[in-house]
């Protein structure tokens, strides 16, 4: 398990470099671990004012949100889209590269 000062340290890396994160969650939806993007959504809520900052944007309970957002979490649709959009994000859905399709 990740250290709290890891968390933190994260935390303000996506602060100076917003870019940067979208970038580590945009690689993690193309071929990473699901808990890592829980884990990355949880470094970001602190650069957005913590979870319970979060979870009133998102009108979610905090303590809920805390376990979505834990290494075994299982957000359902409605929720991580909440989540993500609390944060200024949403999902997209892109078409696979054609060599990944070939048959």
């Amino acid at each position: 398990m990740k250290s709290k000062a890891h968390d933190d340290a994260m935390a303000e890396l996506y602060r100076d470099d917003p870019a940067f994160a979208l970038e580590v969650i945009n690689a993690i939806l193309e071929d990473g671990d699901p808990a890592e993007l829980l884990i990355v959504l949880r470094q970001m809520a602190q650069v957005l004012g913590g979870i319970q900052a979060v979870a009133e944007q998102a009108h979610l309970n905090p303590t809920q949100l805390y376990r979505t957002l834990s290494p075994k979490g299982n957000p359902a649709l409605s929720s991580l889209s909440a989540i993500l959009k609390a944060m200024g994000l949403r999902l997209a859905v892109q078409p696979l590269a054609a060599s990944a399709h070939a048959t």
